[in-house]
This record gives C-alpha cells, structure tokens and sequence, in this order.
C-alpha cells in the first residue's frame, strides 16, 4: 500500500482493533499490503512505545491498553460509560479523587476518574499514566490478588525508580511490601500514606472478574494525607468496597473494563483453562 508512516501505522491499529486474539506478523502484512520487514520495523516500533506487544507463546501482535486509554481519558469526563456513575457517586461521597485502573498483561494503566473536591487542595495527577506498583494503593490492590513470587515479580519487572522517586513511605525492601501485601489482603483493601508520594494517601480495592477469581482493575480514593487519616479510611472502606463489587458487576458493559475482560478469556481459552 502507498501512504505515509502514519497511515501505515493506523492501518495497523484499525486491523488489530477486531483482532482480540492478535494477528500474526505474517497476517498483518498480507491484510495491509506491507513489506513483511516495514511492518515488523512500525510493530518494533508500537511495542516500544507501548502502544502493541507480542505474545509469548503464539507470536502474534495484540493492542494494549495504552491506545484505548488515550479515548478513555476523553470519555471520562462525558460519564457515558456504565463505570463512571459509580466512580461519581465513590467521588460525592469520599470527597476525594477517584480513579478507574484496568489490568494489561503486566501492568496497571489508569482510565478514568471522578473528582469529588470542589475547593480547597486537590489531588488530580495526569489520567493515562501507570501506578508503580510497589508503592501506589492501586498497585497493593492488585498485587494482594496474586501470590507473593508473582507479585514481586511484577513490581521488580516495572522497576522501583530511584530512591527519591517517590514519598518516604514507598517501600524500600521486599519484605515491607509482602507486608503491605498480607495487610491488603487481611483487610480486603490497600492502603498507602505518603508512600507514592509525599503529602498524600490512597486506598484501593480490586475489581474481581465478574465469573473468575482474577482481578480486571482497580479503584482507588486518593488525597491530601491530612484529610485522608486512618481513621477517614476506615469510613471510606465500605464504599470502596461497594463500589468495587458495582464494578465487577458492571464490568461486561464498560468500555473501560469488557476489553480486560474479553483479554482474559482469550488467554484463558489458548492456555486450555
């Protein structure tokens, strides 16, 4: 086909788009009329950015959510999906930033979010980013899911930043966060004070598959220290909790968690489970 880098690029995009299960190098070209070299060259390209990544197993080429947050981060503030009135109503009644995180292979990517402070300090970070594992509530939430090895392997593949990175709370050694972890699990949400970064706190819950035991996402209540105590965590719990169930359930009908969903099942269905 003729046409600039970018039309060869969103012609990859719009391909991979109805391809939940990937398309082989191979594939991809026939389908786009390419060079097999130029479109493994542009795929080299789109996993290095994050944009696609390969399967290990079958070697075929599969969008990440790093793309569809980029419309995420547009429809979150038009609340047309059927997870932003939950992500509202946890905003109204915290009082607190709220955001929506779906799982992508080995990582978190937040996608939506609610602000229930109208005056006085917010807390509003940029939307599309990915939680550091080892020292966001949202990455405690999802890591408690998981077993320890698998944990710590995720939060060591993404890296722990330099020393000064993050707040002083953020974990310094391995066993401060299997400790976290235990906690998270004991209590059925992680919680984190000035660990991402210095001034402010979270809490998180993981959102479960609707028919499995794996989480999907997370939601997260995050601000300023001084208003999130312990003592306001513990009355945040049960709606974070609630909301967390809300989401799981309506999970099948949101843009931002059906695709993690469908990502499951087809990995679920290749491995034989």
């Amino acid at each position: 086909m003729a046409g600039s880098q970018i039309d060869r690029v969103l012609c990859i995009f719009e391909l991979l788009a109805h391809e939940s299960g990937g398309a082989a190098l191979t594939v991809i070209a026939d389908r786009t009329d390419m060079p097999k070299s130029a479109v493994h060259r542009l795929l080299g390209d789109l996993a290095r950015l994050g944009y696609v990544r390969q399967d290990p197993d079958t070697a075929r080429y599969l969008l990440t959510t790093k793309l569809l947050s980029l419309g995420f981060a547009y429809l979150s503030a038009s609340g047309a999906d059927a997870a932003q009135p939950v992500l509202d109503r946890l905003a109204r009644t915290s009082g607190e930033l709220v955001r929506l995180a779906v799982v992508d292979r080995d990582r978190l990517t937040w996608v939506a979010k609610a602000q229930g402070t109208r005056s006085g300090l917010r807390y509003d970070p940029e939307m599309g980013a990915e939680p550091a594992l080892f020292c966001t509530a949202s990455g405690h939430a999802w890591l408690a899911t998981l077993e320890d090895d698998a944990a710590i392997a995720l939060a060591a593949r993404q890296g722990f930043g330099r020393f000064d990175e993050h707040g002083p709370n953020a974990p310094r050694t391995i066993s401060v966060l299997e400790e976290a972890l235990r906690r998270a699990r004991a209590q059925g949400f992680a919680t984190v004070h000035e660990s991402a970064a210095a001034g402010t706190s979270a809490m998180a819950a993981a959102i479960l598959h609707p028919r499995k035991s794996c989480a999907i996402g997370t939601v997260s209540i995050a601000g300023p220290s001084f208003r999130m105590t312990p003592a306001r965590i513990v009355e945040l719990a049960p709606a974070l909790l609630t909301a967390a169930a809300e989401l799981s359930q309506a999970s099948i009908g949101s843009e931002f968690l059906s695709e993690t969903i469908r990502a499951t099942a087809t990995t679920a269905k290749r491995s034989g489970r």
